[in-house]
């Protein structure tokens, strides 16, 4: 475990371990204190890291995985959208395979919360950041390979879309054939978009 000089868990230990445990529980069944635990740091530590409490913590923690899942597809997208495709897949299949199936994207697990009436709350406006941004990257590199730009939009909302809800569909069916199914339909859309 990360730890600062003075033996307190580090603040990204603290974001790492409420990533983990929103991607097992969810949000709402998640407690500040249940993820100041799970990252085995004083609650004392979790709510000086974070003095806006659950909210702040869930933000930084789907911003955490955000970037983490975003650096892997800056690199790999380098060598094409198809590569990147892969990256994002087996990502996730190492995620779900790791746990025995127990945990999925937090992202995903932020966004199908349902909200307060009438309040956007700050981790669920970072998700929707976060979703862009694979996006965004997404077609990016599908448009450096010759896609037009709508098109490239349509392809990777569609991929990022088809992978989060295959995640949830391999942690319910606890089975890895439906990204495998998925990644197949994706590769052939990916090759189609590209030789246009």
């Amino acid at each position: 475990m990360a730890k600062s000089r003075s033996g307190t868990p580090s603040r990204e230990r603290i974001v790492a371990g409420a990533a983990d445990m929103i991607s097992r529980r969810g949000l709402s069944a998640t407690s500040i204190r249940e993820m100041a635990k799970h990252a085995q740091a004083p609650l004392g530590s979790t709510y000086h890291y974070f003095p806006e409490g659950k909210q702040q913590l869930a933000t930084e923690a789907v911003r955490y995985t955000g970037e983490w899942v975003a650096r892997s597809l800056r690199e790999e997208l380098d060598a094409g959208p198809a590569a990147g495709l892969r990256a994002f897949l087996t990502l996730w299949r190492k995620i779900v395979v790791d746990t025995d199936f127990h945990a999925g994207c937090p992202v995903l697990a932020v966004a199908i919360e349902e909200p307060p009436a009438d309040e956007v709350p700050p981790a669920l406006a970072a998700a929707a950041e976060v979703f862009d941004q694979w996006q965004s990257l997404l077609a990016g590199s599908l448009r450096a390979h010759g896609a037009d730009a709508e098109q490239a939009a349509q392809v990777a909302t569609l991929i990022v879309a088809a992978v989060e809800g295959t995640v949830a569909l391999c942690r319910a069916k606890r089975s890895t054939e439906p990204l495998d199914r998925v990644a197949v339909q994706l590769q052939a859309l990916i090759d189609a978009t590209i030789k246009n």
